[in-house]
């Protein structure tokens, strides 16, 4: 079976003893070290009929986790256990500042747009972020090379933009650039940071044609690239539900039409007062009753969720915090409205929902905006009372449209990229042939290599 292995956070001194290397920084090799090396071992030494699938992601924006967690599940259901699946934040476990905090660092930006807007463009000249990275590997690349060794992988695939140089650039040290394979898969939907495209890797995975069209600007060849789209959990894939067993399920009201209100994993946007909008625009006051009804989801926010909970309501409302099985929600209503995330997105485009996007992030989301609009998916405004006007024309006078729009979203969406690029990763694999010789050796002369 194919498995997941949750790392905690290790000192560069327990790192380098786990992989071999003692000495280096002090400490003694203790009993449990030599059972976790050993363990490693044995996995390595049947690399061919298991690999060791090194996932590289981080917590800045939900997307780079999901995106991994859907493939390694996608490995498990197409392949079992051939391959053994490590889901691994590098920066976070084995690095220091600021590659350690990027998480907060993200955040705070993110909530400070123009702080993140100069950010974004002012890093994406190739001379400024190469040289930004190459800088932070003078300090950290010996912390990437122990951390690459303790999971010797025989694939790496980054599922985020500054995962790729570095982590190549110890793999050409180690002189494995041409055993290990190396993939990237994107996972923004049309306006990419350049960092996404590096020309050292065996294959880059595009969500669309345009993205495709600008790795080839940026120096990789046509046959580095593959089109399949975003890596959507296979849960949303394969889901086999009807709207009416989900809508008994969840408990909601089994014939009004439903909008989906999203305020993201960390609850924001103007949540609040589009959800107040929407309750009364679909109340109709002179047959004084709903013609509609809503579901927030207010992820980590827990004052948000408190807040509408305390409110009253003149339609049904389920008001929920942070979710797991958002398969299921989306499977029961008509509708959505969200920021432009790139994986709402295409959940809601599987699901075959009418979105409204009611804002985005700059840099990485402007460009959904146009991708779900000028692809007759949905809308954009920010305001709550003309998101409310829409899905109540939506709800009642132009039901119609809604349902064009609807079968337009089913066109754009792609449920089975996720195993389009598993598969396609298994026969890079094939071609590579026994992976199981690989050999992981700690760089003594790292430092003159820099």
């Amino acid at each position: 079976m194919a498995t997941e292995v949750i790392p905690v956070r290790n000192p560069i001194s327990t790192v380098l003893e786990r992989v071999g290397v003692y000495g280096f920084i002090g400490g003694s090799r203790s009993s449990n070290t030599i059972k976790e090396v050993d363990t490693m071992e044995m996995v390595q030494l049947g690399a061919e009929r298991t690999k060791n699938v090194l996932i590289l992601m981080s917590d800045t924006g939900g997307g780079h986790r999901a995106s991994a967690e859907a493939i390694r599940d996608a490995f498990h259901l197409e392949f079992g256990d051939e391959y053994n699946i490590f889901v691994k934040d590098i920066w976070k476990e084995y690095t220091g500042w600021p590659l350690n905090s990027m998480e907060q660092q993200y955040k705070f930006m993110v909530k400070h747009v123009q702080l993140w807007r100069f950010a974004f463009h002012g890093t994406s000249p190739r001379w400024i972020h190469s040289a930004y990275l190459a800088a932070i590997a003078v300090f950290y690349a010996k912390e990437v090379e122990a951390g690459l060794m303790e999971y010797k992988p025989d694939i790496i695939i980054s599922v985020h933009p500054l995962m790729q140089h570095i982590p190549l650039w110890v793999l050409k040290w180690q002189g494995l650039h041409k055993k290990v394979i190396f993939v990237t898969v994107i996972t923004d939907l049309s306006t990419c940071h350049r960092t996404w495209f590096h020309p050292g890797v065996n294959r880059l995975y595009c969500p669309s044609e345009e993205v495709a069209k600008r790795a080839l600007f940026d120096g990789l060849e046509e046959s580095q690239t593959r089109v399949f789209g975003l890596p959507i959990r296979p849960s949303f894939c394969r889901a086999i539900f009807t709207k009416d067993d989900l809508r008994v399920e969840l408990e909601m009201d089994p014939l009004l039409p439903a909008v989906l209100l999203m305020g993201g994993g960390e609850g924001m946007g103007p949540v609040k007062k589009t959800a107040k909008a929407l309750g009364e625009a679909l109340f109709n006051k002179e047959m004084e009753k709903p013609i509609g009804q809503m579901v927030v989801i207010c992820g980590r926010n827990e004052e948000l969720v408190s807040t509408l909970q305390s409110l009253e309501w003149n339609i049904p409302v389920k008001i929920k915090g942070f979710q797991k099985q958002m398969e299921k929600w989306m499977g029961a209503c008509d509708c959505i409205i969200t920021k432009a995330g790139p994986g709402t997105i295409a959940e809601a485009l599987i699901r075959g929902l009418p979105i409204i996007l009611n804002d985005y992030i700059p840099g990485q989301e402007k460009g959904n905006v146009p991708y779900v609009v000028d692809n007759g998916a949905g809308v954009f405004t920010r305001s709550p009372k003309e998101t409310a006007r829409i899905v109540a024309e939506w709800f009642s006078t132009r039901a119609d449209a809604r349902k064009t729009i609807s079968r337009n979203a089913l066109k754009l969406a792609q449920p089975d990229a996720v195993f389009d690029i598993v598969k396609d990763i298994h026969e890079l694999a094939c071609q590579r042939g026994p992976l199981a010789n690989i050999s992981y050796a700690f760089t003594s002369s790292f430092s003159s290599l820099l």
